[in-house]
């Protein structure tokens, strides 16, 4: 049997589930019900990206527990391919919970102890061949936080870059991710800014928020941010600036300097995933730098509007109205996945697009304020929400769950 077509898109990373209040406005001290959704910042990147009409799989790692099961079953229903999302029997699938406070505070608790199992990633397993093939292969900055993934993502860059030459690739994108809760010293680790480095040499598209370009190098001003990161390596940089917008700046001289899409935000988390996923197609597209970032602003907006997540993410007519209009507008209601199978083989409904309750879902939080929750579990973390009617850039920044 011969090499199965290259993949559109291949994540590597985080996964697992969130549990989002299905009350708004209600800290989790008294928030009574609860809906649960997939989550994960590279995870929710491949559904979006499955979404828009891409084939997509996800490298990753759940417990071998019901809440693994319950994320196999949901890649399978978004259309992702889990053939490389296995499981550990050592440790607990990660859930995530989040507070809803719009317009700009979507604090998020990870319980990922004593390990994440999408940590436990390890080289030997991976299949280098597909890594090597997938026009695009996308990882992130936690996947660099501790061993055996460290090796393992550095392995999967070192084979976008060494190796024989296979189909024409589009991209290796590096989602700068930054998790300081993940990491020796937090904000203040000595290790991460030089794993960051390391990656960044293998990447030829960066995307962060500019306090993930400070950990990558030592600059926030989004331009000699954006310098610093072509001059580490990448030959795209793509800077989430929260409410002004993102700055995405091309070796070539290229800059493409997009203000936000006006949106009334439900939730800011997704809107960074849905940003990563739009970004990918358009790259896969061959669109003007412009054009894919206004389509990527548009895509972060859409989720920023929703409850959901990983089950908002936009299809292409809903991306393309979002263009035209200049805002979010309409929700046209419930929707299918492309090509997601459901349990009997039958292709499954999407959960409704419009934001209900019920909806809820995982992800990236847009930059703007940041709150920090701190998790009894020891995991804190930094939810970057987008300030007011901001969206994609504001909705855009990588707080992923």
């Amino acid at each position: 049997m011969g090499m199965p077509e290259p993949y559109d898109v291949i994540t590597m990373g985080r996964i697992g589930v969130d549990l989002y209040p299905l009350e708004i406005g209600v800290p989790l001290a008294r928030v009574e019900t609860f809906g649960k959704f997939l989550g994960g910042s590279p995870t929710n990147v491949a559904v979006a990206a499955a979404r828009l009409g891409r084939r997509t799989a996800v490298i990753t790692r759940t417990g071998q527990d019901a809440f693994g099961a319950y994320l196999h079953q949901e890649l399978e229903r978004f259309g992702v391919d889990a053939r490389w999302a296995t499981t550990v029997a050592e440790y607990p699938t990660p859930v995530t919970f989040c507070e809803v406070f719009p317009p700009d505070d979507f604090p998020l608790y990870f319980y990922r102890h004593p390990k994440a199992p999408d940590l436990e990633i390890h080289a030997p397993d991976l299949d280098l061949d597909a890594v090597r093939e997938a026009r695009i292969f996308w990882m992130t900055g936690t996947g660099l936080s501790a061993e055996p993934s460290r090796s393992a993502t550095l392995a999967a860059l070192a084979a976008r870059t060494t190796g024989p030459a296979g189909p024409p690739r589009t991209a290796t994108v590096f989602d700068l991710d930054w998790r300081p809760m993940f990491w020796d010293g937090g904000d203040d680790s000595a290790e991460a800014p030089a794993r960051y480095r390391e990656a960044l040499a293998h990447a030829t598209v960066a995307v962060g928020n500019v306090d993930e370009c400070r950990i990558a190098t030592g600059e926030r001003e989004p331009y000699a941010a954006a310098r610093a990161l072509l001059a580490a390596g990448v030959e795209l940089a793509v800077v989430k600036q929260g409410p002004k917008g993102v700055l995405a700046v091309h070796r070539d001289g290229t800059t493409a300097d997009c203000p936000p899409l006006p949106v009334d935000v439900v939730n800011g988390l997704g809107a960074g995933d849905a940003f990563g996923g739009a970004l990918c197609h358009g790259l896969l597209a061959g669109w003007p730098l412009e054009r894919i970032v206004r389509y990527a602003n548009a895509a972060g907006a859409i989720v920023a509007s929703r409850l959901a997540c990983s089950s908002a993410m936009p299809f292409p007519d809903e991306v393309e109205e979002a263009v035209r209009a200049g805002a979010v507008t309409s929700d046209p209601g419930p929707r299918t996945t492309p090509g997601a199978q459901g349990p009997s083989g039958t292709t499954a409904d999407a959960p409704p697009g419009h934001a209900s309750p019920g909806d809820a879902s995982s992800g990236d939080a847009p930059t703007g304020d940041s709150r920090t929750g701190d998790s009894p579990a020891g995991g804190s973390r930094t939810g970057d929400a987008p300030t007011g009617d901001s969206a994609p850039g504001a909705a855009g920044t990588g707080a992923g769950s």
